[in-house]
């Protein structure tokens, strides 16, 4: 019998006060911070990180053979390491200025694979396709190239992009919702409010 990986993904709180800094600011603290969590996840893998670097255009590197991946918003940041390619997404669930939004994310078939246009499943499609785009290391320009191809239940779906398939799994918490590339992975997730 082998052995599954366990991914495990953390989510951690930003303080409040690095929310009211200026967005400049803010964003470079957001990144750092994120680093906080990618600790956090590698302890909890058992996992040494080397390393961390990105190449030209701002996308995570393996390190001695560790992929990783970091988000991060306003009031949480998120991060997980693995031995495979991994991706990991955040959104706070809220509806957005523009319905046009729904057709640059997805086509209407998969709409209706995924329930039906509303902004729950915008955020869920949305953080699932910038999931899988995060794995492979290609960013958002292939958007329209993932396809939601099936919603297992409402915490899994799977994304097509080209000739592979990409099982997301889904965590939902305190108005946000994080999506990670599961695969064939057993994932446990932590939620922080303050840093490890």
């Amino acid at each position: 019998m082998v052995n599954k990986e366990t991914l495990y993904p953390v989510l951690l709180a930003v303080p409040e006060s690095a929310r009211r800094l200026p967005p400049p600011e803010r964003v470079k603290y957001l990144s750092r911070y994120a680093r906080t969590a990618l600790t956090a996840s590698a302890r909890k893998s058992r996992i040494t990180l080397g390393d961390l670097e990105k190449d030209a255009e701002g996308r995570p590197l393996p390190s001695n053979g560790i992929h990783w991946s970091l988000t991060h918003k306003i009031e949480y940041v998120g991060a997980v390491v693995s031995r495979a390619e991994i991706g990991i997404d955040l959104e706070k669930v809220k509806p957005r200025n523009t319905q046009a939004l729904f057709g640059k994310t997805a086509a209407d078939e998969e709409w209706e694979i995924a329930g039906g246009k509303s902004w729950d499943n915008f955020h869920r499609v949305w953080t699932s396709k910038e999931a899988v785009l995060k794995a492979i290391g290609i960013g958002l320009k292939d958007l329209s190239a993932c396809r939601v191809v099936a919603v297992i239940d409402s915490h899994h779906l799977v994304v097509a992009y080209h000739d592979r398939l990409w099982p997301v799994q889904h965590y939902f918490f305190d108005g946000h919702i994080a999506s990670i590339v599961k695969g064939d992975r057993i994932v446990e997730w932590t939620l922080m409010v303050q840093p490890p």
